[in-house]
């Protein structure tokens, strides 16, 4: 079907019987109207790049720090960037519950609070945005992705299947209980903090000297990688190969909160059937293989707002973001301008509030350096038991000796 400004008639064939024959009839088809609105990707490709940039230099800064530590303290100090507190979620989760039930904001690692309030309302706002515009992993998973795409579609050619697009969909039978692996792991983490930590457990976790240094040896595991977890990363890496987002789609426990939060969000991509003339072209651009031809509204906790399927429709209002309560269309525009506003307001506003810098010193940090190994944290239901007990009793200890003090006074 050719698309243009034109109206198309196409003619169905012609039927004899015995008795006579029927004139060919002359279908007018409706006219379709070219999008000729100017595609997001290259803009959003651009924000994703300076986020990037910007974690790398959140990197280089870190490794100065941890270069002073690692020598004691002879080389020249450089502070901490707090921004490292966006690459230990755990912890900004659990800092963020404990807000919410004290209305403290605990002063290991402040910045991560901000940071996941941050994260949480662009889904709240605009879905599951923050995987597709933002975050590293996933800028990096979609460039595996694209590689992979190239190499096999380049493997299809050479072999004689000109045809094929190079990408690779698992059956629902699989693909369902693979995507469900990361809702578990997410569901383990909230049966932890929220059924087996009390409030005094809470605190008494981010408050431990584990915490303290959780960003020092997630750097550690890196910059000393074991060859463990280099293979675990190889077969990571040649899975996103050959199955895009593999990481993101199934194990990213992260992704799985912002996908249930996703559904909160008063925007959705609607298409118009009337309209659509069933190219399937959404369906190709899309990154989580969402049918997006076959719904009216994409209600999905895979969809990341990504844009790619509005930008491959080739008709005029016919695949469009849209107000759930308002109907009315959202710009393209306004998705790349809302995520990174709402990510600079909440964060700006944690610096000018004096929630941004932890309160640790260079003095503790080289002690804390010094026994960095010897530090632990629960790692099953029975050891967060016996730390919830542990800090019950520590609490008790403190509130007795607080009362012992009043009496004698």
């Amino acid at each position: 079907m050719k698309i243009d400004n034109q109206i198309e008639v196409a003619e169905s064939p012609v039927k004899v019987n015995s008795t006579k024959l029927i004139r060919p009839v002359r279908k007018i088809k409706k006219k379709i109207i070219r999008n000729t609105e100017k595609p997001i990707q290259k803009y959003r490709f651009i924000i994703q790049l300076v986020f990037i940039a910007l974690c790398i230099w959140i990197g280089v800064d870190f490794y100065l720090f941890a270069h002073y530590l690692e020598t004691g303290g002879a080389a020249h100090f450089y502070s901490r960037p707090p921004g490292v507190d966006g690459f230990l979620p755990i912890s900004s989760f659990m800092s963020f519950y404990l807000f919410l039930k004290t209305g403290v904001i605990h002063s290991a690692h402040p910045a991560g609070v901000f940071i996941f309030l941050a994260i949480v309302l662009m889904s709240l706002v605009f879905g599951k945005s923050f995987c597709s515009w933002l975050c590293p992993i996933g800028t990096i998973s979609e460039l595996i992705g694209d590689f992979g795409e190239k190499i096999m579609k380049k493997i299809s050619r050479i072999m004689g299947h000109r045809h094929w697009k190079g990408k690779i969909y698992l059956p629902k039978w699989v693909d369902y209980p693979m995507r469900s692996i990361k809702y578990l792991l997410l569901g383990f983490l909230f049966y932890a903090v929220f059924v087996l930590m009390s409030t005094l457990a809470l605190k008494a976790f981010l408050g431990s000297p584990y915490n303290q240094v959780a960003d020092i040896k997630m750097y550690f595991f890196f910059a000393n990688i074991s060859e463990t977890a280099l293979i675990v990363l190889g077969v990571l890496f040649i899975l996103s190969i050959f199955i895009r987002n593999f990481w993101c789609r199934f194990l990213c426990p992260y992704g799985a909160l912002l996908g249930i939060f996703s559904f909160l969000s008063p925007y959705k991509i609607k298409r118009n059937p009337i309209s659509c003339i069933d190219c399937g072209l959404c369906n190709k651009a899309c990154p989580s293989a969402i049918k997006v031809d076959q719904v009216k509204t994409v209600f999905s906790d895979e969809c990341t707002t990504c844009m790619s399927c509005v930008d491959a429709c080739p008709v005029a209002d016919t695949l469009e973001l849209k107000s759930v309560f308002t109907k009315k269309k959202v710009s393209k525009k306004y998705v790349a301008v809302g995520v990174v506003a709402i990510f600079l307001v909440v964060t700006g506003f944690a610096m000018l509030k004096g929630h941004w810098q932890n309160d640790i010193s260079k003095k503790d940090y080289l002690i804390l350096y010094k026994n960095m190994d010897s530090f632990g944290h629960p790692t099953n239901p029975d050891a967060f038991k016996k730390l919830d007990k542990e800090a019950a009793i520590q609490g008790n200890k403190k509130l007795n000796d607080k009362n012992s003090t009043k009496f004698y006074k």
